[in-house]
């Protein structure tokens, strides 16, 4: 099994990579796990304050679960992925089960803020992408698939987004063993690293 850690800002275009590095893979051999999937449940809280939460700090994802789950895939064991809905900021009762693959994906925004999930990567991945372009891909998608008013897109980018990004995701850079800039969009970085991946894939068959 090969994991393989992407993370990026807001917006860098990670699931573009995500998606594209799928594509060049042998179809069903790809598990891929979201950080948003294991946002902790807040439950206990109404929806406004759930939905005024940071979601861009570290301490808003269940890590613990996250690097549990990771372990038992390796082990070669199945797993029951939590669902997380944006709109009710809230998890589901329901659970997506994932199967060992032959690829595993961690992929979000402070993937690679966490040692003990850094040890389980055999590559970390950092999408790069210039701050204004990020902005325009959040503000289109917070208002298609979250709801959200332009004006409580940019409040929340200036009161968290921007600096959690700052202090927490730029930072991760240095751990990367690929940096990927302009995202999705350089279609060469991405082929580098899926023949670094069916390479390695080939090694440990």
């Amino acid at each position: 099994m090969l994991i393989i850690g992407i993370a990026g800002g807001t917006g860098s275009g990670k699931t573009t990579v995500v998606r594209k590095i799928i594509e060049r893979l042998p179809q069903g051999e790809v598990a891929v796990l979201p950080q948003d999937s294991y946002y902790r449940d807040n439950s206990h809280l109404t929806l406004e304050e759930r939905q005024e939460m940071n979601f861009d700090h570290p301490n808003s994802v269940e890590f613990e679960l996250l690097v549990k789950h990771l372990k038992q895939l390796k082990e070669g064991k199945a797993i029951n992925q939590p669902i997380y809905s944006y709109l009710t900021c809230l998890r589901s009762e329901e659970t997506i089960k994932v199967e060992p693959k032959e690829v595993v994906i961690v992929e979000g925004i402070l993937a690679l803020t966490q040692c003990d999930l850094r040890d389980l990567m055999d590559i970390k991945v950092f999408v790069d992408c210039d701050a204004d372009d990020r902005l325009n891909r959040v503000i289109k998608r917070d208002i298609v698939e979250r709801g959200r008013s332009v004006n409580k897109v940019l409040d929340r980018y200036e009161k968290t987004v921007k600096p959690m990004h700052l202090q927490f995701i730029e930072p991760t850079k240095r751990y990367a063993d690929i940096i990927v800039p302009q995202g999705g969009n350089n279609i060469v970085a991405i082929d580098i690293l899926t023949h670094y991946i069916k390479k390695n894939l080939k090694v440990q068959i």
